[in-house]
């Protein structure tokens, strides 16, 4: 599958609801700049690395992943 990155000026990072995120790790595994990790047990995106490709939230079972 190939990404359409935005321009560097219109990126939005996507934010992971915590409330709703189950921590299955499908977001991280598929996130082609490997913006997404788990901090205290809690997944996170690193809005610096995040491209707004979306693969993150395509991917999410529980829904948790939105542009911000």
């Amino acid at each position: 599958m190939k990404f359409a990155f935005p321009k560097e000026g219109n990126r939005m990072a996507h934010k992971i609801n915590t409330d709703d995120c189950i921590n299955c790790g499908a977001c991280e595994s598929e996130c082609p700049e490997s913006a997404i990790s788990e901090i205290d047990g809690k997944m996170t995106i690193d809005e610096a690395k995040c491209v707004d490709c979306g693969a993150c939230a395509d991917v999410c079972p529980s829904d948790a992943i939105h542009p911000a």
